[in-house]
């Protein structure tokens, strides 16, 4: 249902045309207008104005007797990315261990109850997940997810874990909240996650924090293996260091680069 404000200066008009590019999903790529006043809550006129006002901005094409997201959407994103500087710091670093380790490698944080890729380098496997800036996994389930939750205090935990996941996953391992707190107490304490086909069959990978000056925990850095090639003792004896040095570096990188005095240069007075 589309939001509702709880101030003066909250947008309805801005809330709804957000509503719609988020209705849009992998299972349902083309919406006609009638599945898009379903899907948002919308009136079929109001939906209808804001499709062809998306369209005519770009972000929306007519496909199929219905509509269709445009790549332009993805500036969004890329706009939220850029604005951190995390892909600029990460990205020489996630390069070298790709390079290293001859497997993908991706930065992620969370959103709500999912992670949601926001920096990748990818090597040409096939897996059983198609992942992209984006993507959004179950958190509890993935190793980046793990390091990300283990990082929040316990009242933030059962908060994030409370809200439902919108990936449209199943995943394979379904934990109780004590097997779910153990898991996380001991990525806790050895500062890194590992997944075993806990998300989906195949999929092996490990994952290390990212942090910022103050030592908080600002995103995930993993290593996504296909388990069929790549052994747990593998994964963990060759390349988990390679992961901790690239996740220390770029979070030594980080904090130099917000260290640094911001110089606004104007007009002599």
């Amino acid at each position: 249902m589309p939001r509702e404000g709880t101030g003066p200066d909250f947008i309805e008009a801005l809330a709804r045309g957000l509503e719609v590019i988020a209705a849009f999903s992998p299972q349902r790529p083309v919406m006609s207008l009638t599945e898009t006043a379903t899907a948002t809550g919308l009136a079929r006129p109001t939906a209808r104005r804001i499709l062809l006002t998306l369209e005519e901005l770009g972000y929306v094409r007519t496909a199929d007797g219905g509509f269709a997201l445009t790549p332009r959407v993805l500036e969004l994103g890329v706009a939220y990315v850029r604005s951190m500087g995390l892909w600029d710091v990460a990205r020489p670093h996630m390069e070298r261990l790709v390079a290293r380790t001859g497997e993908s490698c991706s930065i992620a944080q969370l959103d709500g109850a999912d992670i949601v890729y926001v920096a990748r380098v990818a090597v040409p496997k096939i897996v059983t997940l198609a992942v992209q800036i984006g993507t959004r996994f179950p958190a509890l389930q993935t190793s980046l997810g793990k390091v990300l939750l283990a990082a929040l205090a316990p009242g933030d935990l059962e908060e994030v874990l409370a809200q439902p996941s919108r990936s449209g996953l199943e995943p394979l391992w379904r934990p109780d909240r004590a097997e779910r707190d153990a898991v996380l107490r001991e990525v806790r304490a050895r500062g890194w996650a590992l997944t075993d086909e806990e998300l989906a069959r195949g999929i092996r990978s490990v994952a290390a924090p990212l942090r910022d000056g103050s030592g908080r925990v600002i995103a995930a850095l993993n290593v996504n293996t296909h388990a069929a090639e790549t052994p747990v003792d593998r994964l963990l004896e060759g390349h988990l260091p390679l992961l901790l040095q690239a996740a220390g570096d770029i979070g030594a990188d980080f904090a130099r680069l917000a260290g640094v005095p911001h110089v606004t240069v104007g007009a002599s007075s």
